[in-house]
């Protein structure tokens, strides 16, 4: 792997090709304030790439492109994502700049209570540009998987962004989690947040979107208005469930799915195993609804284990649990290990 440049050797086509940062998460021994957190034991933290290992894992053949440091943190990165069966030939080490890390307390992200101290400033994904990764590689999924979170980097990566988004003859299907973070635009200096994400998401073919933070807009239908574009928009909406909406022979097909009821163990990762689940049902070509479902499914997988990424249940236990009717859907109630093994997940998968 090289430092910089653009040269490629014609990449194999694979299934998914996911582009971001990951850094290296340090998850806390206890719960507590990270003043009071003694030790922390060491994970791999990134939208991008877990989405990737997340397919991997599912059985997609998927492909993680990033930069990391020269450092031990990078060699830990590629060697632990690699390991979920994900392609890293196209990850650039980057001799000059650090891997990104961070820190997190245990609590619920959506409390006041929790922490998050991120140390990525001047990292080797914020170098990540036109010029400095190999877009033939990065172009050579079924599928391109971008978020919202490498344009808010750096200028080079917004430039990036507007290169693989820009509608042009034989690109990949593109699709975009917005995947607002305030707290990252704060203090990048080359745009303001919602307004840059509006417009790559308005490039991408299939667009995730959180009802929380689609631009201040009241509901799933204000958010289409605003967003006309993609082929397909996926509007999350929390508890309640996701709403599609797929433009077919110029008018909108609009399906709603509820949510499941899980029991969480960490709400976190859910998000990034949505879009996973989705992109795996339509690759196999499934109808919009059951993408809905197998993204809830995935999400779930992820909600009932304590870190980011949960091994995602094998594809016929997902495939019968995604055809179950609308009643028997609604009164599904998910609990720890329901993805391990179906005899142990039928305790847990409650279906009167």
């Amino acid at each position: 792997m090289t430092a910089t440049g653009r040269t490629s050797t014609a990449p194999d086509v694979v299934d998914v090709v996911a582009l971001g940062e990951s850094m290296v998460t340090f998850l806390p021994s206890r719960p507590g304030r990270l003043a009071d957190v003694p030790s922390f034991d060491r994970a791999i933290g990134g939208a991008e790439s877990n989405l990737a290992c997340v397919l991997a894992a599912a059985g997609h053949s998927a492909r993680w492109v990033g930069r990391v440091g020269a450092d031990g943190f990078g060699d830990h990165l590629v060697e632990a994502i690699g390991a979920y069966g994900v392609d890293v030939s196209a990850v650039r080490r980057d001799p000059a700049r650090p891997t990104g890390i961070y820190f997190r307390t245990a609590g619920d992200r959506a409390t006041d209570a929790h922490e998050v101290a991120y140390y990525r400033a001047g990292s080797a994904a914020s170098a990540m540009s036109v010029d400095t990764m190999d877009l033939d590689a990065i172009r050579s999924g079924r599928v391109l998987h971008l978020s919202g979170i490498t344009p808010a980097l750096s200028a080079d990566c917004l430039g990036l962004m507007r290169e693989l988004t820009a509608r042009r003859p034989g690109r990949p299907l593109v699709s975009f989690d917005v995947n607002h973070r305030p707290g990252l635009w704060r203090d990048a200096g080359h745009g303001h947040g919602p307004e840059v994400l509006l417009d790559l998401a308005r490039g991408a073919d299939l667009v995730f979107v959180g009802e929380d933070e689609a631009w201040g807009l009241g509901g799933p239908e204000a958010v289409r208005a605003a967003l006309p574009e993609p082929e397909l928009l996926v509007v999350k909406q929390g508890a309640s469930g996701a709403t599609a909406f797929h433009r077919t022979g110029g008018t909108d097909e609009v399906t709603s799915v509820p949510a499941l009821t899980v029991d969480v163990v960490a709400a976190v990762g859910a998000g990034d195993a949505f879009a996973a689940g989705f992109l795996s049902a339509t690759l196999r070509g499934l109808p919009v609804c059951e993408r809905l479902r197998h993204g809830h499914l995935m999400a779930a997988a992820a909600l009932t284990v304590p870190g980011d990424l949960a091994t995602p249940p094998a594809r016929d236990h997902a495939d019968r649990l995604a055809a179950l009717d609308d009643t028997a859907w609604g009164r599904l109630r998910l609990g720890p290990g329901w993805t391990q093994d179906v005899r142990g997940a039928d305790e847990e998968v409650r279906t009167p």
